[in-house]
């Protein structure tokens, strides 16, 4: 599409509406969505074969120590904090598909350097290879804003959807293909967590050369927001810019939150949940406790797009906090019974669906278009550093306290999202009456 248009002798600026002419039957975004699952399938089962083992790898590297156990996961997700802002002002610059390319590759070499620390022993090195390897999740994230940067409004929940849901696929294979991982690993030599970091580093460059070949025509240059002469706007200025556009937004500020405490809740419940049932013998069940705690992040998604679409994105927030919620209480009540863990971790992982596709659908319809790529990094910026914050304090909490209060934590917080979600509905409803 975009070279016959430059053929034509079009200019730049022109191109957006020429594309949506062409584009009656919704062709590039048809191409552009399976383009993205495609990718989500090998880029989420590196990200769900690493969380899987992550913390187990740390703990041995500590001597079974777990204070800093939770220290993998939180540079994993610091790691893809700290690059969704320039990574969001350099597709804004260069579009979706280098920015994607780039991340998948960070993230690739991120896992052969984590595995490396781990062969020779070596947590400093292990922390480094997790914080680059934040970059498979910087682009998994930054995938569902590329499903939408084409949808009509009345889609875009839709859309994401559509994406998040295929990497249902790699997300429940990715744990589940750990035991085959780790086998094969011994079989060369390799310590018994190391394996599937490798096998993650081939899994995103899979990813990468997915996106790197097919992601094409660009979807910024589509649908006009792509800049080449944006300004280079420091880290700290874009994120002080765009929590501007956010305040000044009706709806925007609680589509963050929705996001972030949906990650922020899941993540320090599951980063320490294979630690709890080593603890408790049951280490051989916690590869398929997170194969379906994934399954529930991701393959409920197209219901959820529907469910957004169909009740409204505030209380679609309200009801992902009431499962998130319920997903804690059962994972406390669960005690040492594996089978209320299998149930407490699959509901969390559905009220984080929930949640996320809700408040990203949210964010993204209420900031104007010429903000919408900056304030998408900010937000997974802020989501992911709250989330790298508590992964890193759960294996404290856990140490001193135990698994059942860092999960009350976690209840505290969906019941705080029940709340201020119930507040911005009364809000909508008293504007609507005047």
């Amino acid at each position: 599409m975009s070279g016959r248009v430059r053929s034509l002798g079009v200019l730049p600026h022109e191109l957006h509406t020429i594309a949506i002419e062409h584009d009656n039957d919704g062709a590039i975004q048809r191409r552009t969505l399976w383009t993205l699952r495609f990718a989500q399938v090998p880029g989420q089962a590196a990200v769900a074969g690493v969380v899987a083992v992550g913390a187990l790898l740390a703990k041995d590297l500590l001597h079974g120590s777990d204070r800093f156990a939770g220290s993998g996961g939180a540079a994993f997700t610091l790691g893809s904090a700290f690059l969704a802002v320039p990574l969001s002002a350099f597709m804004r610059r260069r579009g979706r598909r280098p920015g994607l390319t780039f991340a998948f590759g960070l993230g690739a070499l991120g896992a052969v350097v984590a595995g490396i620390g781990g062969q020779v022993h070596s947590f400093p090195l292990f922390l480094l290879g997790m914080l680059c390897f934040g970059g498979a999740q910087a682009a998994t994230l930054q995938g569902r804003y590329v499903a939408a940067d084409l949808a009509l409004d009345h889609d875009r929940a839709r859309a994401i959807a559509s994406v998040v849901v295929v990497g249902t696929l790699g997300a429940i294979f990715g744990p589940i293909l750990t035991p085959f991982e780790k086998w094969a690993g011994k079989a060369v030599g390799l310590d018994k967590y190391v394996g599937p970091f490798f096998f993650a580093a081939v899994l995103l460059l899979v990813a990468m050369v997915i996106i790197n070949r097919r992601l094409r025509p660009e979807p910024l240059e589509v649908n006009g927001q792509l800049d080449p002469h944006a300004e280079r706007v420091r880290p700290l200025r874009q994120v002080q810019i765009s929590a501007g556009v956010i305040a000044r937004s009706h709806l925007a500020p609680l589509g963050l939150v929705a996001m972030v405490v949906s990650q922020t809740a899941m993540v320090a419940v599951m980063t320490m949940t294979p630690s709890h049932m080593k603890d408790h013998g049951h280490a051989d069940l916690s590869a398929y406790v997170i194969a379906l705690h994934i399954a529930g992040m991701y393959a409920f998604a197209p219901f959820v797009g529907g469910f957004v679409t169909r009740i409204g994105q505030v209380r679609s927030v309200m009801v992902g906090a009431v499962v998130l919620g319920a997903g804690t209480v059962v994972s406390v009540l669960a005690g040492y019974v594996p089978v209320l863990i299998f149930v407490g971790l699959f509901l969390l992982g559905v009220g984080w669906n929930i949640g996320l596709i809700a408040g990203s659908s949210m964010l993204t319809g209420a900031v104007p278009a010429d903000s919408r790529v900056e304030v998408q990094g900010t937000a997974d910026l802020t989501m992911s550093f709250c989330g790298g914050i508590a992964a890193f304090a759960s294996g404290f909490v856990k140490q001193a306290w135990g698994f059942h209060l860092l999960a009350d934590a976690a209840t505290i917080m969906a019941g705080l999202l029940l709340v201020v979600g119930y507040m911005q509905a009364l809000r909508s409803r008293q504007a609507a009456s005047a």
